[in-house]
């Protein structure tokens, strides 16, 4: 198993120095899932929340969220991202909404905490959104789909 990054010798957590680590283009896609009844799910798809776009307002908030992480998790680098995508669809069949993020940028660290962030920000709006209609919304799973770069190269998670 490999080592913890962010401990010292010490044992005390600490910041890793990236300072050596050559820069490579470097990607990550995250997805999360918000599970809801068919009737909320229904009124976010017919564009009739009082509050606006659900979509729209996940969307940007994602996006926001990704290039902030630094700021909203502890020991995170803060990164220049290239690319920031965040897409999200209804699963009518599931009664749920399924967010995919993507970032991307070059680099000397990679970009899954913000890739999971996006997507996890993104959901909390829609509960966020939706909450006076329905309280028991349910967010989750959230996980890395695939990262791309770096020196430990390429991971995709099994379907």
């Amino acid at each position: 198993m490999s080592q913890l990054t962010h401990i010292n010798a010490a044992g005390e957590a600490n910041m890793v120095d990236v300072s050596g680590k050559q820069e490579t283009v470097r990607e990550a896609r995250a997805e999360a899932f918000i599970t809801m009844d068919a009737a909320t799910l229904q009124m976010i798809i017919d564009g009739n929340h009082h509050k606006g776009d659900v979509f729209a307002t996940a969307r940007i908030a994602g996006i926001q969220a990704a290039k902030r992480t630094w700021d909203l998790i502890p020991l995170c680098h803060p990164l220049m991202l290239s690319k920031v995508e965040v897409q999200l669809s209804a699963q009518t069949e599931f009664s749920r909404v399924r967010i995919e993020s993507c970032c991307r940028l070059t680099g000397k660290t990679g970009v899954e905490m913000e890739a999971l962030t996006a997507a996890s920000v993104a959901a909390l709006t829609i509960y966020d959104m939706c909450k006076a209609v329905q309280k028991d919304m349910v967010i989750g799973p959230v996980w890395l789909l695939e990262k791309s770069g770096g020196k430990s190269g390429h991971f995709k998670a099994d379907a």
